[in-house]
């Protein structure tokens, strides 16, 4: 199979309306023996990969290990505060800011909390005290667990990197260094986690099942593209950055529209859009949490659009998949201007999954708990349209 391109068969006949279209298959991880299915010229760079993932895993648990290691269990530091929103990393105030006091505290919860693989779990409070010694990396509620520990999920790593950023472009000399180096430590990290093919997992070291796909879900994939963009132009906040590092955010930028191209859904021929998450070897769209199947998604698909229009000197090809992810978008469109978040990879109609695995047709015929607990409608991507029309008038 050609991974280069995703096919698809042509539109099937809608379900009758009512019944169950069908159950999400979970995605698979990635491991030794789906590597070894590879052509043997690809299977090297892809055993390094996974080798460098466990080491990196194996490094993050150890270091946590060995500061407990003479420390009572009752000496243990209570895991930090949750965080929800921007998790107090703040990116609109004044440039100002971003050198007093206040932010400089956020930035050191951030430098504390980071881990020995460069990256940063999801949903801390970043206005909350730094880590203490034996402190888990993550919130969590009830027993302790290793889940999402480094990962770009609900703006995790990007968040820390951006806010980093700022704070040291306030804080010059000497008491930036620290901002600077954990900064640079955090690029490292996103560079370590690319896919030989240029795609990003959810979470870095490798946690599994469906965290090591191609995660396009909350524009993680686009906010890590956008960061990497941003420090190969050493522009602005990332002025510090050395050109070596540039040169290696270009390089991996580079990649990463090489995959996002090749990701697009094509169906009966004609490219659309994309999944949450595609497949870390072969880009085939997957399902993720079991009310999550593998469909066209139009909130993600249109940030990724958006970003894409934002690319200067754009070659034919990505000319041609904003064209075509345009025209996917404006036909999926329901009335008011509001689209579905998934749609069936043949039908085009909306879909709908449910805790079972179950995909319906009807958001309706979810349990109680799915219908209000999802976001299952958005006007989102109406702001891709009006991107649209600016980027058709550019010369």
């Amino acid at each position: 199979m050609n991974r280069g391109v995703i096919v698809l068969l042509a539109a099937a006949p809608a379900a009758a309306h009512g019944a169950v279209l069908g159950y999400m298959t979970p995605a698979q991880p990635l491991t030794e023996a789906r590597i070894a299915a590879l052509p043997a010229s690809e299977q090297g760079a892809w055993q390094a990969y996974l080798a460098r993932s466990r080491a990196a895993m194996d490094a993050d648990k150890g270091a946590l290990a060995a500061e407990r290691a003479d420390m009572p269990a009752a000496a243990i530091p209570p895991a930090p505060p949750h965080g929800g929103g921007d998790g107090g990393m703040a990116r609109n105030r004044p440039a100002a800011w971003y050198g007093t006091p206040e932010a400089r505290h956020v930035a050191d919860n951030i430098v504390s909390f980071q881990t020995p693989s460069g990256g940063w779990g999801k949903n801390v409070d970043r206005t909350g005290p730094v880590r203490q010694r034996g402190q888990h990396y993550v919130s969590f509620d009830g027993k302790e667990s290793w889940n999402f520990i480094g990962t770009i999920d609900n703006n995790a790593t990007t968040s820390e990197l951006k806010f980093l950023a700022r704070v040291q472009a306030q804080t010059p000399g000497a008491a930036g260094d620290e901002y600077r180096k954990a900064a640079l430590r955090g690029v490292s990290y996103l560079l370590n986690s690319q896919y030989p093919n240029g795609g990003f997992p959810q979470v870095y070291p490798l946690q599994g099942g469906y965290h090591d796909a191609i995660t396009f879900n909350d524009d993680a994939f686009a906010n890590v593209l956008q960061v990497l963009l941003e420090v190969a132009n050493r522009r602005s906040d990332y002025a510090f950055v050395p050109e070596t590092v540039a040169a290696d955010a270009r390089t991996a930028a580079d990649k990463a529209i090489r995959v996002l191209l090749a990701s697009q859904i094509m169906v009966d021929g004609v490219r659309t859009a994309w999944c949450q998450q595609h497949d870390a070897i072969t880009l085939a769209p997957v399902g993720a949490r079991n009310f999550e199947p593998a469909a066209l998604t139009s909130t993600e698909s249109a940030r990724l659009l958006v970003l894409l229009m934002q690319l200067s000197d754009p070659s034919p090809e990505l000319k041609a998949s904003i064209d075509a992810g345009m025209s996917w978008l404006q036909k999926v469109a329901l009335p008011g201007n509001v689209w579905a978040r998934y749609y069936d990879l043949k039908t085009m109609r909306p879909i709908f999954g449910d805790r079972d695995r179950s995909i319906h047709d009807d958001v309706k015929e979810l349990s109680e708990e799915r219908q209000k607990g999802y976001g299952w409608f958005s006007n989102g991507p109406a702001k891709a349209k009006q991107a649209f029309e600016a980027w058709t008038r550019k010369p």
